[in-house]
This record gives C-alpha cells, sequence and structure tokens, in this order.
C-alpha cells in the first residue's frame, strides 16, 4: 500500500510516518517503479504498534527499545515489563505533579472575588510566585 493507505489504515498521518522512517523506528517504505513508498502489512503493525506505544505516553527511546524486543523472538519478558513499569512510574510523576497543579489554581480561584473589583489574587501570585502556585517545579 501506499503512504496515503498506511497513514489511514494505522491511524497516522503521512508527515507522522515520514518522521518515523527518519527517526529510525519504521525502515523506509521500499519505493516502487513510480517512486513511491510502499509499506507491507508488518509496515502497517509496526506502524499500530508505535501509534499505540505514544497513546500510552512511551517516549520514542522507549518505543525503540519496545520495538527491538516486540521484533525479538528470544525476548525476555522481564524486560518488556521493567519498561512498562517505569512508564507507569513515570505517569505517576506527571499526575502528582498535575495535582497539584490543579489544586494550586483551585485554591487561587476560591481567593478571587470573581466580581467588578480589579483586585484579583490569581494575577497577583502569578506575578509575585510567592504562594500556592508554587506547588511544583516551573516548566
Amino acid at each position: 500500500m501506499n503512504i496515503g493507505a498506511a497513514a489511514k489504515a494505522s491511524g497516522l498521518s503521512a508527515k507522522m510516518i515520514r518522521h518515523y522512517e527518519s527517526i529510525g523506528l519504521l525502515p523506509p517504505g521500499v519505493r516502487g517503479d513510480n517512486g513511491y513508498r510502499r509499506y507491507s502489512a508488518r509496515d502497517l503493525d509496526t506502524l499500530r504498534f508505535v501509534r499505540h506505544a505514544r497513546e500510552l505516553g512511551f517516549p520514542l527511546e522507549t518505543i525503540r527499545h519496545l520495538l527491538s524486543l516486540w521484533q525479538d523472538q528470544h525476548r525476555s519478558s522481564a524486560d518488556v515489563k521493567t519498561l512498562a513499569l517505569a512508564q507507569v512510574a513515570e505517569l505517576d510523576r506527571r499526575i502528582a505533579d498535575l495535582t497539584r497543579m490543579r489544586d494550586a489554581i483551585a485554591a487561587l480561584a476560591m481567593r478571587c472575588h470573581g466580581d467588578e473589583r480589579p483586585e484579583c489574587p490569581i494575577l497577583e501570585e502569578l506575578r509575585d510566585g510567592s504562594g500556592a502556585a508554587h506547588c511544583c517545579s516551573a516548566g
């Protein structure tokens, strides 16, 4: 299939497929006589694998490692589990950061009168950075 059909079947854009080829997650599509890339069923499986891994938030380097494990019939499932648990830990860290941010913003919103007055503790905190918004590292 051509890149357009592969994009549709995998749920990725043609641009993302080209990007994944350029960084080596997917071997470049074999060129047909017409010069267009051609993708096999195996390529489509790889594209779906990458898409699903990205949907789960795995970083590209981890996906590269997962792909190599997927293609290795002599792999140890312990290696795969280690990568998955590392991703769970990273997601837990991000959830905790997001929860702290949400709580800080909610606390600021509770202090704001939300009326016609110009005074606003939300804007003051954003300017000063001295209170609730210092819940987590700046990013």
